[in-house]
């Protein structure tokens, strides 16, 4: 399938999902000044190239206990154990993001914990499972860029 083309029209109507992706297409089409129909065709169209790809929710981990976030990256005996060692991280819920990586670690992981406390039993989970060599931990003292927007406009000056 070919590089879909988006015009500004898209851009304004993925401006707003990403803002608030249970926004109704009657409230962007008003913005907009276009009609509910149009704006849902465009979506359909965009979800079916690929360039949407659902929509999701945000939780505030803070509000239910969770503020600890730490990095771990994994080192391995073998990287032919990466498939298997990634099954076990899979298992461990506070584990939500894992990356196959080059350089330093071969697989890079972020955790959220309740508390520092709990940050070592998931690290230590991580630790012992077959294959794990090692890890190193990194601290996140404040996340102070998640921005979901930047890289969108920027791809989008681009086109």
């Amino acid at each position: 399938m070919g590089k879909i083309k988006l015009d500004e029209i898209d851009h304004q109507i993925l401006d707003m999902l990403i803002d608030n992706t249970r926004i109704p297409f009657t409230d962007i089409a008003k913005k907009l000044l276009i009609s509910a129909g149009t704006v849902h065709v465009r979506v359909k169209k965009m979800e079916e190239s690929g360039i949407i790809k659902g929509s999701s929710l945000m939780l505030d981990y803070k509000k239910l206990g969770y503020s600890f976030i730490a990095y771990v990256g994994v080192y391995l005996n073998n990287t032919s154990q990466t498939k298997f060692v990634l099954e076990r991280i899979n298992e461990i819920a506070y584990v939500t993001v894992a990356h196959i990586t080059t350089g330093k670690f071969n697989i890079f992981c972020k955790i959220r914990a309740k508390s520092t406390e709990h940050a070592k039993e998931v690290i230590f989970l991580l630790d012992d499972i077959e294959g794990v060599y090692r890890t190193e931990t990194m601290i996140s003292l404040e996340e102070s860029i998640n921005d979901k927007k930047r890289l969108m406009h920027s791809i989008f000056k681009n086109l």
